[in-house]
């Protein structure tokens, strides 16, 4: 904020765009949009959410189809002319929480591959060979 208002002051004494951009450190253009409003200090624009166009059509596949990969959708919308990669546009799935919630799906879903067990031969040292180098790994005391 103070340095928007040096550049309005300057700006007000007679300086050029080119002297209060030098003087403060700043591009030209940057310092050009401060009076006008365009650009606040210190605040960077936001690029355009690249997903945003295709958020409804998203929702409408997954509505009619909850179980539809994420990869199969990605291809479908690549075709569309999304630009993003792959993990931009699952992060965005999840940010717009697009999957609509399906229950049979989380009620089968446990705490994780096994149930509550951890896998045999991790974690547990009387399941490790003491000769092996996973157990020299574990660090045994």
């Amino acid at each position: 904020m103070e340095e928007d208002l040096d550049a309005h002051a300057l700006r007000r004494q007679g300086w050029s765009i080119s002297a209060i951009a030098r003087h403060l450190g700043r591009d030209r253009k940057t310092v050009r949009a401060y009076p006008s409003g365009e650009r606040a200090p210190h605040q960077r624009r936001q690029p355009p959410d690249a997903f945003v166009p295709f958020l409804e059509y998203c929702r409408q596949r997954l509505c009619d189809d909850p179980h539809l990969w994420a990869s199969t959708l990605f291809d479908e919308v690549a075709e569309l002319g999304y630009p993003g990669a792959y993990s931009s546009f699952t992060e965005a799935l999840r940010r717009y929480r697009v999957r609509p919630h399906c229950e049979p799906c989380h009620a089968t879903k446990g705490p994780g591959p096994g149930g509550d067990r951890a896998p045999a031969g991790r974690g547990d040292p009387a399941r490790l060979d003491r000769t092996s180098r996973s157990a020299r790994r574990v660090g045994r005391r």
